[in-house]
């Protein structure tokens, strides 16, 4: 009996030592898992900063800066330079002209000739165009309107950008909202369960109402347990949106949700997106660019004049040295083929043309229709909060009046706990539908191509 109490003693002692290390090192593993709570603006910052999409866009807009810089580059004078060193195996020279040394002597001998076998030049031109019938100038100005069209597309995909944070912002959000409501939720059936078991265990309850109560309490943990598995997607989607380590647990603030919006009208919304719509500017400049191909196309049918110089230098041991061979002069180029080629390219660059102008065109009626189409959507979502708030103001009364019901016995477990499930689901509808008048909002002013600019 002695060293049963002495075992029980020290397993005491241990149990305690255990509990004082896991409370001491509980705060160690909690900061484990890194928690970091934003708000809406810091998340729009966070993306654009670390956006994948984005920084390709900004890349190609970068190579349309180079293209054009190509193009200006036309204009300068073309050089070169090259040289040869020349080994020759004893070649047969003869000249046969006395002007140039060659012929027979006096004596009617063939005259000797130097032994030749090596040669040594190098050659320096430099060409400036002073006409090409316009293709420099059209080539600059047609990669002046690509490269615009280049930056607006950047801008274009910023807003996406920004829209699509907002999304998933609002996505994590509602998961984490619904998760905590199906967590209060389940606390609450479980204390319900409790009650319930003592009534059963007295008599008061029949066993079938406590087994419907239970059913429900499962049903509700594998609702929260869903709800944990999409908050944990949606998290790790966001961490990789914003540039965060995948393990980074994220906290939204929802303060911003319930401010009021003031709206304009339909066609102010229009005018504002065919001033502002990045994509529909961009096609503004792709138009520009096709017509002036155009020109491009045209000018080949013209000739190229050229400023043209150059300098020679050449050393052939025992025959030949030539310095100072200076020359300057104009050069006349034309390309007769142009003359039956040049029609299939002007055809070309006109269609393209065309082509544009009805992209364009359709565009603008895609963006009239979204612009109905989102601002009707912000209406319903704003009616949908009244009736929601409605909606949870009866479902609190009904579950009330049932809960005072069934300790009354005048309804059964079936009604109390379908008046609870109403209460839970009308609370998750107007917390969803707060932030969908957020995002329908958002939309809209993606639309009409003034979002980045209201953030």
């Amino acid at each position: 009996m002695c060293c049963i109490k002495n075992d029980t003693k020290n397993f005491s002692i241990l149990s305690v030592g255990f509990v004082f290390l896991v409370l001491n090192f509980l705060p160690f593993f909690a900061k484990s898992q890194d928690v970091k709570t934003l708000s809406l603006q810091e998340t729009i910052n966070l993306s654009i900063k670390n956006s994948h999409a984005l920084k390709a866009s900004l890349a190609k807009s970068a190579e349309a800066a180079a293209v054009l810089k190509q193009a200006e580059d036309n204009r300068l004078p073309n050089a070169s330079v090259s040289g040869s060193y020349l080994y020759m195996a004893n070649p047969n020279l003869a000249i046969k002209t006395k002007a140039l040394g060659g012929g027979s002597d006096t004596s009617g001998n063939q005259k000797q000739m130097p032994h030749v076998n090596q040669a040594m030049y190098g050659i320096f031109n430099v060409t400036l165009p002073l006409y090409a019938g316009g293709k420099i100038r059209y080539g600059i100005e047609s990669a002046k309107y690509l490269e615009q069209a280049a930056s607006l597309d950047a801008e274009n995909d910023k807003e996406a950008v920004i829209l699509n944070t907002i999304n998933a912002y609002i996505n994590l959000y509602k998961a984490s909202v619904t998760v905590d409501v199906v967590q209060e939720n389940l606390l609450q059936s479980k204390h319900r369960d409790s009650v319930f078991s003592r009534l059963e265990e007295t008599g008061l309850l029949a066993r079938n109402d406590l087994l419907k109560a239970e059913l429900q309490t499962s049903n509700i943990e594998l609702s929260l347990l869903d709800a944990q598995s999409n908050l944990k997607t949606t998290n790790i989607n966001m961490d990789l949106l914003i540039g965060y380590p995948e393990s980074t647990v994220l906290k939204t603030d929802s303060t911003g949700f319930d401010k009021t919006f003031s709206l304009k009208t339909i066609d102010d919304y229009e005018q504002l997106a065919l001033q502002n719509r990045k994509d529909i500017m961009a096609l503004g400049f792709r138009r520009k660019a096709a017509t002036t191909a155009i020109s491009l196309a045209k000018a080949d049918e013209l000739p190229e004049i050229a400023l043209t110089g150059g300098y020679i230098a050449a050393d052939i041991p025992h025959l030949i040295t030539i310095t100072n061979a200076a020359n300057i002069g104009v050069g006349l180029k034309y390309n007769l083929s142009s003359l039956w080629k040049t029609k299939a390219k002007i055809a070309q660059a006109k269609s393209r043309e065309e082509e544009i102008m009805e992209n364009e065109a359709q565009l603008s009626d895609a963006v009239r229709l979204s612009i109905n189409r989102d601002f009707e959507n912000l209406l319903l979502n704003q009616r949908k909060i009244d009736v929601y708030k409605k909606a949870v103001m009866q479902a609190e009364e009904n579950n009330r009046i049932t809960q005072n019901k069934y300790n009354n016995a005048l309804v059964n477990t079936t009604d109390l706990l379908d008046a609870n499930l109403l209460l839970l689901q009308s609370k998750i509808n107007l917390a969803v539908a707060k932030a969908d008048v957020l995002l329908s909002y958002s939309k809209l002013l993606e639309t009409a191509g003034i979002l980045s600019t209201n953030q």
